[in-house]
């Protein structure tokens, strides 16, 4: 497995890491406990050591499985986690929360959960709109100084949070969505990162699963599954944007590879300080996705790949509007 630096951190992370969330929340019922140990496992004995998890996957649960399944590697490996909200009564309602003090509390709870007395890369999970950002940075900055974590990351912040965190407390990563499908980060971000000298973490590289082919404009979504209340997702949405994917199969074929490693390739080729998180609850996707990083795509390549997106209008928005509300602030 290749490994890359995020920006100028010196973090050394896999060139692709484990997006863990599907196996607890988000994309219908949890994955055994057992099973989700297993395949995290799978992933370290195939070189991968950057592991993305968060608290409010699950909630809590998702923590939990991803510091069992690490424990017995702990020092080969590169744990993330996210702070940021507190929950309803029935732990279902998300609640914006950055105060300092609660993420100090939820620092103390992960760190119990993963198994661990240090966090690698802590994330704020969304921009808390009533918390100054200088404030959540000097959070952390003290938590760096105290030993409990070793690297600050934002999630889904706009530029200028993004250059208001960094005076404080350099970020090592951003993470937000970005893939063949959703490419709004070349925009703004990509440039403000690279100026930074921070890395990358697209999740969804493979648009929560539309890029690999299987999902067609019939395919339905259960109600515990979040591509349900997503407009991208809507049948209408799905047939217009079938022209997407008829394109990667057919760049697949060039390459004798299969459409979700063109994609994951297509990523990994944008910046060398790119770290895509793709996630999965079964084996045999892990090791399609991890043989995508010796995929070589050139510059004819990638220009006729770039040239064949412009073609296409994506229909359908990435987020229900009430999430859409809380991300690039």
């Amino acid at each position: 497995m290749q490994k890359r630096i995020l920006g100028q951190s010196g973090l050394e992370v896999s060139a692709l890491g484990l997006g863990c969330m599907g196996l607890s929340f988000g994309y219908g019922p949890a994955t055994g406990t057992k099973q989700a140990v297993e395949l995290i496992r799978a992933a370290v004995e195939r070189g991968v050591t950057f592991f993305d998890t968060a608290e409010v996957y699950g909630p809590y649960l998702n923590e939990e499985v991803v510091g069992e399944a690490l424990k017995p590697f702990r020092d080969r490996v590169v744990i993330a986690t996210k702070f940021g909200f507190t929950f309803g009564e029935d732990n279902k309602q998300q609640i914006l929360n950055s105060r300092p003090e609660h993420i100090r509390e939820a620092v103390e709870g992960s760190l119990r959960r993963l198994k661990t007395d240090v966090i690698d890369l802590l994330y704020q999970h969304r921009v808390d709109p009533e918390v100054p950002i200088e404030d959540v940075a000097g959070t952390v900055k003290d938590l760096i100084a105290e030993g409990k974590v070793k690297h600050f990351g934002l999630s889904e912040a706009g530029a200028k949070t993004v250059r208001r965190a960094h005076a404080i407390q350099p970020v090592a990563a951003l993470q937000s969505e970005y893939s063949m499908w959703w490419r709004e980060p070349e925009q703004e971000i990509l440039p403000v990162l690279e100026e930074l000298g921070i890395g990358f973490v697209p999740f969804s590289p493979l648009g929560k699963g539309f890029l690999t082919g299987a999902i067609k404009a019939g395919t339905a979504f259960g109600e515990d599954d979040f591509r349900s209340k997503v407009p991208r997702f809507a049948a209408e949405a799905l047939e217009a944007n079938e022209k997407l994917v008829t394109l990667l199969a057919q760049l697949a074929a060039e390459k004798n590879a299969t459409s979700a490693q063109i994609a994951l390739a297509w990523l990994l080729a944008q910046k060398p300080w790119i770290a895509p998180i793709p996630g999965t609850t079964k084996l045999h996707r892990l090791e399609e996705n991890l043989a995508s990083v010796a995929i070589q795509l050139d510059q004819s390549d990638l220009h006729k790949i770039n040239q064949a997106l412009e073609t296409i209008k994506i229909v359908g928005e990435r987020y229900p509007a009430a999430l859409q509300a809380r991300v690039g602030r």
